[in-house]
């Protein structure tokens, strides 16, 4: 057959002309085409939903996602930019926004004078961050429906919330500097419930890893990455607390790395033999894995010793500019960003009831918690930039850096430890006790 053309609204088509026509719910697409033979015009009807037509009109999947209806996917991203864009922005105004900051009168009454308005500068921009993804949590939580207008406002309405965004830039810069401590303090709060919500969707994490390998559809295809994954933790592990060792415990005066380093270490067995014990029966892999972060947090905190410290020969406080400074800078800031973003969409880690059935028109996922982990998120990256000091002058090119820094990654790391074994012996607790529960019953 031959297509023929007729200037009539409608969306061309791999056989011809498509005219839709909205009917109720549906719409009548039809199909105009001519017949080789006797060249009379031929229509073929086929009904259709609008949603349908809707999208086999757009041409080509930009449209559908970036110039057409609201798009919850895209939308995240968008989000994540914007939170990057922040962080960036405060650490400007950290480092090179004292001139700029000066100029405002009611800043000089910050306690300890010029040297004060960079972390008051990331307090401001911290405070407008929250107040931001916190409204936007309170307008989206609950959405359950794509169909909602929630999930319109979530996915759409980009330039009244860009202009939302730079409003609330601005407007913190003119708040009274005692709220600004204030809000610190709070912040500091909210900093530790981010990492609590980290943690734990990061236990989440290595355990699904884990069954999912070990499963009985792909244990036999799997067996041996997870061996060599268990293999490859534990290597690591011994690896960086024998380079702690040597980099943060040189001299037997440095007691407090060398209790911090041993105590890890300690921490890597006693893990591992919960994990295998025949009653808890998990894997390597799982407590492989978690020594590894164990390992990680500790080296974290050393690092964040100030430069001072004699004991710490590996100090990121340097203040210098060279290019391995500012990568390890640029890297620490990426990570504050995926790992937001990355918690902030598993909210399947929280859900009490697992086993919900999913339906066609379900949001994605929950726009209200991913909101929530990008408001107490603004909280964190203002921590890290002034080193949840506030009253500490930090570094160009520093980030997470101070006494208060290093002791904070220190209990992150116990608690790490805590939640992992608890997630380990759980499942028994709650089974004895709902044995001991229904034998009194009985």
């Amino acid at each position: 057959m031959k297509t023929r053309k007729h200037e009539v609204a409608g969306v061309p088509g791999e056989n011809g002309l498509i005219l839709m026509e909205p009917e109720n719910n549906f719409a009548r697409v039809e199909i105009q085409t001519e017949d080789q033979m006797t060249g009379e015009p031929q229509h073929h009807e086929m009904p259709t939903t609008n949603a349908q037509s809707y999208h086999k009109s757009m041409a080509g999947p930009c449209f559908s996602q970036l110039c057409g209806s609201p798009n919850p996917q895209a939308a995240r991203y968008v989000y994540g930019f914007i939170f990057l864009l922040t962080n960036l922005l405060a650490w400007m105004i950290r480092d090179f926004g004292h001139n700029a900051l000066a100029e405002l009168k009611h800043l000089k009454g910050c306690q300890g004078g010029h040297d004060c308005l960079g972390t008051e500068g990331v307090l401001r921009v911290s405070l407008g961050c929250f107040i931001f993804y916190f409204i936007m949590f309170f307008t989206t939580v609950g959405s359950t429906k794509v169909h909602e207008s929630r999930d319109s406002w979530h996915s759409g309405w980009w330039p009244l919330k860009s202009f939302m965004w730079i409003t609330l830039m601005v407007v913190p810069l003119f708040v009274p500097s005692a709220f600004i401590q204030f809000y610190g303090e709070v912040a500091r709060f909210g900093a530790g419930i981010f990492l609590i919500i980290q943690l734990i969707s990061l236990i989440k994490f290595i355990t699904w890893w884990n069954d999912y390998w070990l499963s009985d559809k792909n244990a036999d295809e799997c067996r041996t990455l997870a061996i060599t994954m268990s293999t490859a933790a534990y290597a690591a592990s011994l690896t960086g607390i024998i380079l702690m060792y040597i980099w943060y415990a040189p001299r037997p005066s440095c007691v407090l790395n060398i209790f911090f380093i041993t105590w890890t270490l300690i921490l890597l067995p006693v893990i591992t033999t919960i994990s295998l014990h025949s009653k808890v029966n998990a894997s390597l892999m799982t407590s492989g894995l978690m020594g590894l972060y164990l390992v990680f947090l500790c080296w974290s905190a050393l690092r964040s010793e100030p430069a001072a410290e004699k004991c710490n020969t590996r100090s990121q406080a340097t203040g210098r500019g060279d290019w391995i400074t500012i990568i390890s800078f640029i890297i620490a800031m990426l990570a504050i960003v995926i790992a937001t973003f990355s918690t902030g969409i598993d909210s399947k880690s929280f859900q009490f009831q697992q086993d919900e059935v999913e339906e066609g028109d379900d949001v994605p996922y929950s726009y209200g918690f991913f909101h929530f982990i990008f408001s107490t998120g603004a909280m964190y990256f203002g921590m890290l930039l002034i080193g949840w000091n506030l009253h500490q002058t930090m570094q160009k090119w520093s980030i997470d850096v101070g006494w208060i820094s290093t002791w904070v990654k220190i209990v992150n790391e116990w608690l790490a430890a805590v939640l992992f074994i608890w997630t380990l012996i759980a499942p028994l607790v709650w089974k004895k006790r709902t044995n001991g529960e229904t034998t009194a019953n009985t």
